[in-house]
C-alpha cells in the first residue's frame, strides 16, 4: 500500500547532513533543482491505496536508480555504500540513522512499477521544463542523432555468460592463493546447460562467502555481487538465451554490433528533448518524425533540424516543408545522399531502408547488402540505376522470404533509380553559408554520445528487454540533462 501522505521525517541527527555534505556538492545541487514530486504524481496509480503493508515512496527507489546511473554501480554495490555515505543517504531521502532498502527492490520496482509506462518522455519533458524555468535554453535549433548500446549479453548465450563470470570472479580470487582455493572450488561444467550453469555459479558464491575475510574484500565483492545480479536475472528468465528484443545493426559496411539504438534530439544547449530507443537494425532517418513530435511536446519551437546524411530522405524532406501546416515547417540541415534522396521508390519500400554508416540497404530481416553497383541504361534518356545484391543464403532460411524471394532464383536485388532533378530546393539550400554553419554545430551531439557512454556506461545495457533499456534511457538522459542545466546555471 502507498501512503497517500508523505510525511516529514525528523530526526536529532539531520544536522550531520549540514556537517558532512558542502553545498557545492553535486547530489545537494541536484536535490535543490529538482522536485521529485512529479515522480509520486505519476506512479501513484502503480500502487494500492488502501490495502497492504506501507510500501517504500517511489520517490526514494527512483532516486535509488539515479545513484546508479551516476555513480555506474550494481544494486547491490549501491545499496551497500548507501549504508555508510551521508550523501547517499541524504539524496534519497533518508535520516542519518535509517536502514537502507533490501537490493531486490529495486529489480521489483523497475519491473512491477516502471512497466507500461512512459518514463523516458516523462523524464526528459521534466528535464526540458526544469531548463526553460531556469532560462538556459534559448535557441531554436534542434541536433538529431542515434548512438548505439550492446546488449547486455552480446551475441553470447546465458551459459557462456554466466561461466565468463564464474571465471572472472575465480581469477580475482586466486590472487589469495591459488592452490587452496583450487581445491575448495566446485568442479566447472561444460555441457553448456543455462541450468547446470546457474547450479555451478550458486555453488562458486556459496564457497567464496563462506570465506569472509576473502568475500569482504572490495575487489572481490564487487565481482560477487554482478555475478549474483547475473544469476539472479537468468533464474527468472531461464528460457532466454539472449537480449529477446537486441538486434544486429550496422556502424559501417564491414562492423556490426548487437543490441539496440537511442535516437536522440538535442537543444544547442546539449539538452536532450527527446528520445526514442529501437532495435540495433532499425534506420536512423525513420525515427525523425517521432523525435520532432516529442519535442514540441516540451513546449520547444523547432526552427532547424540538423542532422546527417540519414535524415535527408525524401519523407523527411516533405515532413520538414510541411505544406499542410506552415506553422510546423522548419529548415532540415541534412546533406542530401543522392541514391536515398532522389530514387524513384518510396524511402522505406517494402520494408528496405538504407543504412548511411555502411552505405548500403538493409532488408526487412536487417540483413545488409553485401555489394552494390551502377546499371547504366542501354537506352539514351533512361536514369541510372544503383542495385544493391543481398546473401542468396541468408534469403533462402528469411522468415520474411515469401513475397521478397522467389525458391530458386540466383540472386536477390533492390534497386533505386537516381535522378537529378527531385530536391533542388534542398540542394541549393546546402550550398549556403547559412546550411554550412549550422551543419557545423553538428559535432555537438556526437560529443553526448560520448559523454553517456563513457561517464554512465550507457555503451553497455545494464537490463536485458527493450523495457530495460527503456527505463537506463530514460534515468541516463535525466542524468545527463540536469547536471548539464547546473553547469549551464553556474555559467
Amino acid at each position: 500500500m502507498l501512503n497517500p501522505v508523505e510525511q516529514l521525517k525528523l530526526s536529532e541527527y539531520a544536522g550531520l547532513y549540514d556537517r558532512i555534505i558542502p553545498e557545492n556538492h553535486i547530489l545537494r545541487k541536484f536535490n535543490e533543482l529538482v522536485d521529485f514530486d512529479f515522480i509520486y504524481e505519476e506512479l501513484e496509480e502503480k500502487y494500492c491505496l488502501t490495502n497492504g503493508r506501507i510500501a517504500i515512496s517511489p520517490i526514494i527507489l527512483f532516486k535509488y536508480l539515479i545513484l546508479k546511473v551516476m555513480y555506474n554501480m550494481s544494486d547491490r554495490d549501491l545499496v551497500d555504500r548507501s549504508r555508510y555515505d551521508m550523501s547517499f543517504k541524504y539524496f534519497v531521502g533518508l535520516r542519518p540513522e535509517d536502514d537502507v532498502i533490501n537490493p531486490s527492490t529495486l529489480t521489483k520496482f523497475r519491473k512491477l512499477r516502471l512497466k507500461d509506462g512512459n518514463l523516458l518522455d516523462l523524464l526528459l519533458k521534466k528535464s526540458v521544463e526544469i531548463a526553460l524555468t531556469n532560462g538556459v535554453i534559448k535557441s531554436k535549433n534542434i541536433i538529431v542523432d542515434a548512438t548505439h548500446t550492446k546488449a547486455r549479453y552480446n551475441l553470447k548465450s546465458a551459459w557462456q555468460q554466466l561461466m565468463e563470470q564464474a571465471k572472472l570472479l575465480r581469477k580475482t580470487v586466486y590472487q589469495d592463493d591459488s592452490e587452496e582455493w583450487k581445491s575448495k572450488f566446485p568442479k566447472k561444467i561444460e555441457n553448456g546447460l543455462i541450468e547446470d550453469a546457474l547450479e555451478y555459479c550458486e555453488k562458486l558464491l556459496a564457497t567464496i562467502e563462506a570465506e569472509p575475510k576473502t568475500a569482504d574484500r572490495p575487489a572481490i565483492r564487487e565481482k560477487i555481487n554482478l555475478l549474483r545480479e547475473t544469476v539472479e536475472d537468468h533464474a527468472e528468465h531461464l528460457a532466454q538465451s539472449k537480449d529477446p528484443d537486441a538486434r544486429v545493426g550496422h556502424k559501417t559496411a564491414d562492423t556490426n554490433f548487437f543490441g539496440h539504438k537511442t535516437h536522440m534530439a538535442m537543444t544547442d544547449e546539449r539538452i536532450v528533448a527527446a528520445a526514442v530507443v529501437t532495435s540495433g537494425e532499425k534506420s536512423d532517418g525513420e525515427q525523425l518524425p517521432a523525435l520532432i513530435e516529442k519535442v514540441r511536446a516540451t513546449g520547444l519551437e523547432v526552427e532547424n533540424v540538423i542532422g546527417d546524411t540519414a535524415y535527408s530522405g525524401r519523407d523527411n524532406l516533405a515532413l520538414a516543408e510541411s505544406e499542410g501546416d506552415p506553422e510546423k515547417k522548419f529548415n532540415l540541415v541534412s546533406k542530401l545522399n543522392p541514391v536515398i534522396s532522389n530514387g524513384s521508390r518510396d524511402e522505406g519500400e517494402n520494408g528496405f531502408t538504407f543504412n548511411k554508416d555502411a552505405d548500403m540497404y538493409v532488408c526487412p530481416a536487417g540483413h545488409m547488402a553485401i555489394r552494390k553497383e551502377v546499371h547504366k541504361p542501354k537506352k539514351k534518356g533512361k536514369n541510372l540505376r544503383m542495385v544493391y545484391h543481398f546473401d542468396v543464403e541468408q534469403c533462402k532460411h528469411c522468415p520474411y522470404a515469401e513475397g521478397c524471394y522467389r525458391p530458386g532464383a540466383k540472386s536477390k536485388t533492390y534497386s533505386i533509380t537516381i535522378l537529378s532533378d527531385l530536391h533542388q530546393k534542398q540542394k541549393e539550400f546546402q550550398e549556403t553559408e547559412e546550411f554550412k554553419k549550422l551543419a557545423a554545430t553538428r559535432y555537438k551531439i556526437e560529443a553526448k554520445n560520448g559523454e553517456i557512454k563513457q561517464r554512465y556506461g550507457y555503451d553497455v545495457a545494464s537490463y536485458s528487454g527493450l523495457l530495460g533499456m527503456e527505463i537506463q534511457g530514460a534515468t541516463t538522459l535525466f542524468v545527463a540533462n540536469i547536471k548539464r542545466i547546473l553547469r549551464l546555471k553556474a555559467e
